[in-house]
């Protein structure tokens, strides 16, 4: 039985295993994080509401003058620990047990175990996630699936980085003096607690990947939180690495300053794309000239996403962190090898662009794509392990060419707005179930992929968009095409998954964060109160 811990609540029973992870010790060290730092937390989300308010209301966003000095003067990052040198590609995944082997045994040089959009944040994913990293770590894993078939680690695996949810989330099953704890530090203090030592022991370090900040304030809180933990179990400063996703557009304007508040502890910048195009959607939301056209044809090649790849390198190169490429959200087909081909292809096609533009590395979703992502990285990195020598000095960035969305010959297609409804109401679905990382049509789809699903959507329809053939898109539209998509998925997943799966709940919740008026903004904030619902009525 739990020792009880002054100040902690924790809603939901929990299994032996889990009750390791929860230790006496561990939840004292979670509840004076959250005691120190929650406050902090919750202004700096108060101050995203307040820059949305101005944006609203016409605000340009620019560089920060109050940190000129921080981009004009010479300064670098602390050195870089030798496992982190070569990161040329990296895997990212949930952090189930399978997947967890899979992906320290698939031959990419890190692998990013994801608690945030990758993996939805039922009670069990999140503590058996801990579970599993804390058994891996130390060779203890292994796993043997429902067909018979045995998993177990290979003697050399990918170096581990953690990602923990963002700063808007909550843990709503633990509660701290009466209070949801936040989720970013229930995930980052658990998994430090318990590995940080062990990892250090093992020739390694705590390493992590940072989402959805927003500014440089949100990294300052992240380093002050790093100090305290690591003052707390004895550890060296500077021992904690991270590396930061920029994948929101007000990020991308702090990017020296993000580097600067985390130069003890950041080894690099990772261009998260599909949040960065979510990001660019919801904060301009009010504004019909900032409309974005079908998500397939938003590239890594359009003019704004081209300036937003070349700052990232640029700013991480002058301060001598990585710059690390994005996912490629292609997966390969055990049945089909048109598929395969055409997925070979265009992941091949996004690397070169991104070795040639000067990243380090990148990101792929699948362990089949590991040595396909690594042949054009290869061939630009030879024998070194990054290309940081690549400056982009005379690449001159300037903010208009961030949020300039125009991208020329581009358009909205009713094969466009169908993918949209299909992909969201399927994720969504699947991720009330508890797979947050799901293959729909040879695509892997997390919620940032989902998130963009559903912001074009509302995007189009409050702006009264016209699709390619100047066909008007309203409500009445969505609603004609959101019934005939519906029959599709039925049809497609069979009346057995529709009618026991979570469709119901996932179209209600698609189709108002679609048609209501305000935009909400994270699906998973929504998502995540059904989720906390359907528990309780389960339990009972």
């Amino acid at each position: 039985m739990m020792k009880p811990v002054t100040g902690v609540e924790i809603l939901k029973e929990i299994t032996l295993a889990q009750a390791e992870i929860l230790s006496e010790d561990a939840l004292i060290f979670i509840r004076d994080l959250h005691r120190v730092f929650n406050k902090q937390r919750k202004t700096l989300l108060a101050k995203r509401e307040s820059l949305q308010e101005e944006i609203n209301n016409g605000k340009k966003l620019d560089f920060l003058e109050s940190t000129a000095a921080i981009r004009s003067s010479d300064w670098s990052v602390a050195p870089i620990p030798a496992d982190l040198q070569d990161r040329r590609t990296e895997i990212t995944g949930p952090v189930d047990r399978r997947m967890v082997i899979n992906a320290l045994n698939s031959g990419a040089k890190v692998f990013m175990a994801d608690f945030e959009d990758a993996n939805t944040p039922s009670w069990n994913n999140v503590l058996d996630g801990q579970i599993n990293l804390h058994d891996a770590i130390r060779k203890q894993i292994d796993f043997t699936a429902e067909n018979g078939k045995f998993y177990s680690l290979k003697e050399k695996v990918a170096v581990l980085k953690v990602r923990p949810r963002g700063w808007h989330m909550e843990e709503n099953h633990v509660l701290i003096d009466g209070e949801p704890m936040s989720a970013s530090l229930f995930d980052f203090g658990l998994f430090f607690f318990h590995n940080a030592w062990e990892l250090v022991k093992r020739g390694s370090g705590p390493y992590f990947y940072l989402p959805k900040m927003e500014s440089h304030l949100e990294a300052r809180l992240w380093n002050e939180v790093f100090i305290f933990a690591q003052e707390a179990i004895e550890m060296p400063q500077g021992t904690i690495k991270v590396t930061v996703l920029i994948e929101t557009i007000t990020a991308a304007f702090e990017m020296d300053e993000i580097l600067y508040e985390l130069r003890q502890h950041i080894a690099g910048l990772n261009a998260g794309r599909w949040d960065y195009i979510f990001s660019c959607i919801k904060k301009f939301h009010r504004f019909s000239d900032c409309i974005l056209p079908d998500r397939s044809q938003v590239t890594m090649s359009v003019p704004f996403m081209r300036a937003y790849a070349k700052l990232l390198v640029k700013t991480c190169h002058r301060r001598k962190a990585h710059a690390m490429g994005g996912m490629s959200a292609y997966i390969p087909s055990r049945k089909d090898e048109n598929i395969n081909k055409l997925a070979f292809e265009k992941v091949n096609a996004d690397k070169e662009l991104e070795a040639k533009t000067g990243f380090d590395g990148t990101w792929v979703a699948h362990p089949d794509l590991v040595p396909v992502a690594l042949i054009p990285f290869n061939k630009a990195l030879g024998d070194k392990p990054n290309q940081k020598h690549i400056l982009l000095e005379n690449e001159v960035i300037q903010a208009s060419e961030l949020t300039n969305f125009n991208i020329p010959d581009a358009s909205i297609t009713e094969a466009g707005i169908r993918m949209n409804i299909q992909v969201g109401i399927l994720y969504i679905e699947s991720w009330l179930r508890g797979i947050g990382a799901a293959a729909i049509h040879n695509l892997m789809e997390d919620a940032a992929t989902a998130e963009i699903s559903r912001a074009q959507l509302w995007q189009w329809i409050h702006h009264k968009a016209k699709t390619y053939y100047g066909v008007t898109i309203d409500i009445s539209m969505f609603k004609f095409l959101l019934a005939d998509e519906i029959q599709k998925i039925k049809h497609m997943v069979g009346d057995d998954n529709y009618f026991n799966g979570k469709f119901f709940d996932a179209i209600n919740l698609f189709d108002k964060l679609v048609t209501q008026e305000n935009f909400d903004l994270f699906l998973t904030t929504e998502a995540y109160t059904t989720l906390l619902t359907t528990e309780e009525v389960e339990t009972v």
